[in-house]
């Protein structure tokens, strides 16, 4: 068995093999030209990330800088999801994040791991889980998603919080560790921030 294939099957791999480096080599090559658009090449930078991206759904959008182990080939994003500057992705295994997305800046989702086993590391191995992000989830600031994690549907992350277990759906979750504070409910149709009331009647309907 490769360490390709090794890296593919979720095995302790040699992350420096050749062939892996060549292949990762060509994405960087891409991120690279990516990362040096004009912001007034909007249609440009979307056919790149169209061609970077395992999944690129319609509406999506990331701002530049955009850093990724892999480029974005191993990431699969829904449709109208918009990343913030800065967006991280240690994306050696898949990504995978749903429809209406929303990750502030200097969010990393990471995949990728390393054995404690000093030996092993010596030997510059590693390890990757798949990540899984649902529908309409908000990352905030600064928030870091460890690998195999997976979040649920509608739920939101507060800023800088670490992220190392599952995080179910409908929730708000915050901290470091990340732990789920509470459940999104009537009291956030009410209010929006704070003491603030959401006005929903002078709101315009899309």
């Amino acid at each position: 068995m490769t360490q390709k294939e090794r890296m593919e099957k979720g095995l302790v791999y040699y992350c420096a093999d050749e062939e892996i480096m060549g292949d990762q080599l060509k994405c960087l090559e891409k991120l690279y030209d990516y990362n040096a658009t004009r912001p007034s090449q909007g249609d440009l930078r979307i056919e790149m990330l169209k061609d970077m991206f395992a999944e690129f759904g319609e509406g999506t959008y990331i701002e530049p800088p955009l850093h990724s182990n892999w480029g974005g080939k191993h990431t699969h994003l829904g449709k109208n999801v918009y990343a913030n500057f800065n967006l991280t992705l240690v994306d050696d295994s898949h990504i995978y994040i749903g429809n209406d997305c929303m990750l502030g800046p200097n969010v990393v989702i990471a995949t990728a791991g390393h054995p404690i086993n000093p030996e092993l590391r010596q030997r510059v191995t590693q390890y990757n889980a798949d990540v899984h992000i649902g529908n309409n989830v908000w990352l905030g600031a600064g928030v870091i998603v460890m690998p195999g994690v997976t979040i649920g549907d509608n739920s939101v992350i507060g800023a800088g919080s670490i992220v190392t277990k599952d995080i179910p759906s409908n929730v708000v979750a915050v901290g470091n560790p990340c732990r789920v504070m509470r459940e999104i409910g009537e009291k956030d149709r009410i209010y929006y921030f704070k003491d603030k009331k959401i006005d929903w009647e002078n709101l315009i309907e899309e």
